[in-house]
């Protein structure tokens, strides 16, 4: 018999891209396990999990709406709708193991797989614990976390620290260095900036690059910059006008190890996700939390990293003020680079995911 795992969560990138982390050291463990994966309908899990290998459900299962309860009518008709079709995906699958890594469709399915008496392992990627993880931890087998003094969300002895899971790709990009340059078309010797602003963009960074995008153009840095899909358009016709060969625009990078590889300085949102990646990257990062997320974990995140002299952080209310400057400051002192790059690869757990996929063998071992 064939081991069977279900992976369930998503909405964004930053919990899709370690889930599948997770699959591939799974399939290196055991080529012959099946996995399946259930996201959330019209999100990204949606194209970027069959674009790996994988098959995956989705479900119509929405967050709640916290200014408008009203709303929430119809969001509480897709949950029911979510729980039925969890149901009967866990029944027609018949998973060894559930794995929760957090985001709006992994709430249905581990709660289904509870009341089915299937093991349950789950990802909490953040130093905050997220609502589905709180909810369901006490009948979770095992919590992998990424953070310490995670006991105060989970019982103890249910805790592995396993840090978060990077894309495998991210693991060799120093020997990516000349390609990547190939790849974005830039002069070698050049200094490269990377803006990214998560999958969906971020609407502070691209308002105070697009306000500045003269001094941009003026300056001797190539920036490559992830605007989101939302705001691509509008930052072009932008770009274009004031012809500014030096700015490379891309709705959404797709080779983020090339990307990596080719900056000298990343500036980024503080996911959890991100900051792993960027550990492992190990490049000097500018962090800018997003002030839209539960408990503002993403300033505790870069905090956390600021703290100990492994990246500079900017509020997202003073990008206006500081950003740009901070870039140009920080494009022009090597030594503080060098710095800022030693300190962020002490950070780095680059084998999280092969960890995590053992805790996911022992399991169904049991």
């Amino acid at each position: 018999m064939h081991k069977r795992v279900i992976i369930s969560g998503g909405g964004t990138g930053g919990h899709i891209f370690p889930a599948l982390s997770v699959a591939n050291a799974l399939k290196r463990l055991d080529p012959e396990i099946e996995i399946f994966f259930v996201g959330a309908e019209n999100r990204i899990e949606m194209e970027v999990v069959p674009r790996a290998g994988y098959n995956i459900a989705g479900l119509p299962v929405a967050g709640f709406n916290r200014k408008n309860f009203l709303k929430n009518f119809a969001v509480l008709i897709k949950l029911f709708k979510s729980l039925r079709l969890a149901a009967r995906i866990l029944e027609d699958f018949n998973p060894d193991v559930v794995v929760g890594v957090g985001g709006y469709a992994s709430g249905p399915v581990l709660k289904k797989a509870i009341s089915m008496g299937i093991p349950i392992l789950i990802q909490e990627q953040n130093s905050f614990a997220g609502l589905t993880n709180r909810l369901v931890a006490r009948k979770a087998a095992v919590i992998c976390v990424a953070y310490d003094g995670m006991d105060k969300y989970f019982p103890p002895e249910k805790i592995i620290k396993t840090g978060n899971p990077v894309r495998q790709t991210l693991l060799d990009i120093d020997k990516l260095h000349r390609e990547s340059l190939r790849y974005f078309g830039i002069q070698p010797g050049s200094t490269v900036v990377l803006v990214l602003g998560g999958s969906l963009g971020a609407g502070s960074i691209n308002k105070c690059l697009s306000e500045n995008v003269e001094k941009i153009a003026a300056s001797n840095l190539i920036w490559i910059w992830q605007t989101g899909k939302n705001y691509f358009e509008e930052i072009n016709a932008l770009v274009s006008v004031v012809q500014a060969g030096n700015v490379k625009l891309f709705p959404f990078i797709e080779k983020m190890e090339l990307a990596y590889a080719a900056a000298d300085i990343i500036v980024s949102r503080a996911g959890a996700g991100t900051i792993s990646e960027l550990c492992i990257a190990g490049k000097p990062a500018i962090l800018i939390p997003s002030p839209n997320v539960a408990e503002d974990h993403q300033t505790k995140n870069a905090m956390a990293l600021a703290s100990k002299n492994a990246a500079i952080m900017v509020r997202d209310s003073e990008v206006n003020q500081k950003l740009i400057e901070e870039i140009m400051t920080l494009a022009n002192d090597l030594e503080r680079r060098k710095i800022l790059s030693m300190n962020i690869r002490k950070e780095a757990m680059p084998d999280a995911g092969m960890r995590i996929a053992k805790e996911i063998i022992k399991l169904i071992k049991k």
